[in-house]
């Protein structure tokens, strides 16, 4: 993510170079996916141990600490690479990422780590993360769109699902603003905050109907991504899952909170949106994986883009344990179960690899200059 080709290609021209410089927003996309395995575990109707959820959740804590303090030295000591960032069209959609990461670690924290740090600790850490995460991705669902609009120059052709990183935010707060909301006295405040979430899950949706069009007219009129670039297919999978899982965590908070006949209602609406939704996002797995698959036997190598098989993926495992929880279909059940274990082994393979990379300095190292085609193409 932070550069188009793999990171093994930067030996070719030069040595690795540690350091915070050419560390991106996108480095947030480890927090996303280390988090998701926690909060999807316990998702399932049946849960892995509970000692393994924990040790995932205190994993994703601790990254998000220190990437939030590696950041804030890159932006003191780097402030003209960061500002490049941002006048970058391929890296500002990014920014996203440090908003699905407060927000992630937060819900994290209220579903697995209440258990360990207790109740009420674990209450106030979601709502700090889960009110700067919605506040983060809020300015990144405008700002980011306006700056593509009115700064960066983006040739035709160029779209990639990066672009949904961004828009997408507001929908993991809507996806786990419910749960929080349930800690509010009974009243307006809670009331209001539910309702806010719907109006995020609305605002994320038509955004990604607006942007989704074009990703698939750039794939079917200037052909596959560039190698490195592929796995961020399965970006598309976030707003899916992301708003499959919203739909139904909103309807069963919003039972305590507004007067028939809306809960019985946005229950309905629940299933007969999170079906189709589901149904959709099977497909788009399924053309996303024969693509990964194509760009392997080309030579596809570790990129940090690897992390885009996590997070979304979580989503789509939330989303199919919520329809399996309101419908009582096992099919959603075993369909969830069979997610999380592509979860699990994406999560891993990334992992290792992204470790060997920050071992070994590449990951770290300045980006190797990409061609001009592909440059173009990226």
């Amino acid at each position: 993510m932070s550069t188009l080709t793999p990171p093994r290609a930067h030996h070719a021209t030069s040595s690795p170079r540690a350091g915070v410089r050419h560390l991106g927003p996108n480095w947030y996309a480890t927090v996303m996916g280390t988090s998701i395995v926690a909060s999807a575990g316990a998702a399932l109707p049946s849960p892995p141990p509970a000692v393994a959820l924990r040790a995932v959740w205190a994993l994703s804590a601790a990254a998000l600490a220190v990437l939030l303090t590696a950041r804030a030295v890159h932006w003191a000591r780097h402030r003209d690479q960061a500002r490049r960032h941002l006048a970058d069209p391929a890296m500002a959609p990014f920014y996203g990422c440090l908003a699905m990461a407060l927000l992630a670690v937060g819900g994290a924290t209220l579903s697995v780590g209440a258990s360990v740090i207790g109740e009420g600790p674990a209450v106030a850490v979601d709502a700090v993360l889960w009110t700067a995460g919605t506040v983060t991705g809020l300015i990144a669902a405008a700002g980011i769109p306006y700056l593509m609009v009115t700064r960066h120059r983006i040739e035709l052709g160029t779209a990639s699902p990066v672009w949904l990183l961004p828009i997408v935010a507001p929908m993991v707060s809507a996806a786990l603003g419910p749960a929080l909301a349930g800690h509010l006295p009974a009243g307006q405040g809670r009331e209001a905050m539910l309702l806010g979430c719907y109006a995020m899950f609305g605002l994320s949706l038509l955004m990604t109907m607006v942007l989704l069009p074009l990703v698939f007219s750039r794939l079917v009129h200037h052909g596959p991504l560039p190698l490195a670039l592929t796995p961020t297919l399965f970006l598309v999978l976030g707003p899916l899952g992301q708003s499959t899982t919203a739909v139904n965590n909103l309807a069963d908070a919003v039972k305590s909170a507004l007067p028939a006949p809306y809960p019985a209602g946005m229950a309905a609406f629940a299933v007969l949106y999170g079906v189709p939704v589901i149904g959709f996002a099977l497909l788009w797995l399924v053309f996303a994986t024969a693509m990964v698959v194509r760009a392997v036997r080309r030579g596809m190598g570790f990129a940090m883009t690897w992390w885009a098989f996590t997070f979304p993926l979580g989503t789509c495992v939330t989303g199919t344990a919520a329809l399996a929880r309101h419908t009582g279909l096992h099919a959603f059940t075993w369909l969830a179960v069979a997610l999380y274990v592509l979860l699990i082994a994406a999560w891993a393979a990334a992992g290792v690899r992204t470790l060997a990379g920050l071992f070994s300095g590449a990951l770290l190292a300045a980006p190797r200059p990409a061609p001009a085609a592909a440059a173009r193409t990226a």
